[in-house]
């Protein structure tokens, strides 16, 4: 019944959105299960009400796809109470939901982005050590490094595998998680409500850990950069330690000023390129058996010597084959596999910008000198922008290249892609229009 239940989370997780996963899903786990009821346990009983008020119909129909036979369900409430000196009902206090490991700010962290679930090859290797090496070291030289590589290689997982090896090992560490654009939008929140100097406080003087990811795209972002720049003077003065992440070195990033240029580059620098085959069959292996599916060696090599771009593309293979297998009660064979590849590899080598540009004017009804141009036009301003954000997610171009592509700098495609970026986590039009443009290149209807 064990591997039932993981395969309807491993579906659930297909439908709902990732956050929420994480947060009610993923935590319940399987107590005991009957001919007619399964039982799951929750940590509280808001977490309880929660489930079954939004997912339990959910968590119902897909045990049901999944074992053939429904079942009820029923949650019990597994909470931890921890009591006051004075050992009182009015003392007690019942724990979050087991979700993510929550630093003392920012971000969540993923409780499964450890150093015990990273694949180590020759392509990382450099950079596993020294993170490694980072998070061990109470007192060290080095206190700082930049994980550099293309979007989907594991920066992110080494970045939060640090965080939570430090957590692990030194629980009252203050561990800040966090992107650049949040950093941003925090110091930007600061100066709206006379709270800079709070703002500055917290960083400089309450931090022992910082965590800072995609780096990139502070540039422009003048002020920002300044105030970093200053904030990591006081942390590099202390011995803190600071993870940078980001897709491009500092010395690459335009409209950057000197100085935080100057202290980004005098971190270790570790590049994370895309794996080889044998680390490529590794990774499928070990996520094949995190999630509970048996696949044969075949169809493991199958897909590792298929999908070679990125760690992302590897499991939304290895995803995409077990729930058609599931969907379709057919076993996870070559054939299988194939049929499910295809359609991720296919529209990839055969997308250019060129084309991009095209789809994306005709839908729009301007033409491509339009959409090159300089105009800042609502009307030719959303289509570029939209445009340039399918470039970088659907070719293997740089982002100068693709800048050029639309006689633009770097800059300004990185803005872009921030700009569209943004709009889909609104759930609006925008949302709406990438979706339409996706699924005519993945259909290869371009």
């Amino acid at each position: 019944m064990k591997g039932i239940w993981e395969e309807t989370k491993a579906a659930i997780k297909l439908t709902i959105p990732k956050h929420c996963f994480r947060m009610w899903i993923e935590p319940l786990q399987l107590i005991k299960c009957t001919a007619e009821s399964i039982v799951l346990s929750s940590h509280n009983f808001f977490s309880k009400k929660r489930v079954l008020d939004n997912y339990g119909a959910l968590i119902e129909s897909e045990l049901k796809r999944v074992a053939g036979k429904e079942y009820r369900l029923f949650i019990e409430v597994n909470e931890t109470k921890v009591h006051s000196k004075s050992n009182t009902d009015d003392n007690l206090q019942l724990q979050l939901p087991n979700i993510n490991v929550c630093p003392q700010n920012g971000r969540f962290m993923r409780k499964d982005f450890t150093f015990d679930h990273f694949v180590v090859g020759g392509n990382n290797d450099f950079a596993y050590s020294a993170s490694l090496s980072l998070a061990s070291r109470k007192k060290s030289h080095q206190n700082s490094l930049f994980l550099l590589s293309k979007t989907g290689m594991g920066k992110s997982h080494l970045s939060q595998a640090i965080g939570n090896h430090i957590l692990s090992q030194h629980p009252s560490e203050r561990l800040y998680y966090m992107t650049a654009e949040d950093f941003s939008n925090e110091m930007i929140h600061a100066f709206q409500h006379n709270a800079i100097n709070t703002f500055k406080g917290k960083y400089r003087n309450q931090c022992d850990v910082l965590l800072l990811e995609d780096v990139h795209y502070l540039s422009g972002k003048e002020r920002t950069q300044i105030e970093l720049a200053l904030t990591l003077d006081t942390l590099f003065e202390s011995g803190k330690k600071i993870i940078f992440s980001s897709c491009c070195l500092p010395a690459e990033m335009p409209k950057l000023n000197d100085k935080l240029r100057s202290r980004l580059s005098c971190s270790l620098i570790s590049n994370i390129d895309p794996p080889d085959f044998r680390t490529r069959v590794r990774i499928l292996q070990r996520k094949a058996k995190h999630y509970g599916h048996n696949l044969s060696e075949d169809v493991i090599h199958y897909l590792a010597a298929e999908l070679t771009e990125d760690v992302r593309q590897l499991e939304s293979g290895l995803i995409g084959v077990t729930a058609k297998s599931s969907l379709l009660g057919s076993p996870i064979d070559l054939m299988l596999a194939e049929s499910v590849v295809k359609n991720i590899v296919r529209y990839r080598k055969n997308i250019t910008i060129d084309a991009i540009k095209k789809l994306v004017c005709k839908y729009y009804n301007i033409s491509i000198a339009e959409i090159v141009s300089s105009s800042r036009k609502q009307s030719i301003l959303r289509p570029r922008q939209i445009a340039i954000y399918l470039s970088r997610r659907y070719t293997d171009s740089p982002l100068q290249t693709i800048g050029r592509s639309f006689n633009r700098y770097h800059a300004t495609a990185l803005h872009s892609i921030g700009a569209v970026d943004r709009g889909l986590k609104e759930n609006g039009p925008t949302q709406k229009q990438v979706e339409f443009f996706c699924n005519r290149l993945e259909a290869g209807k371009f």
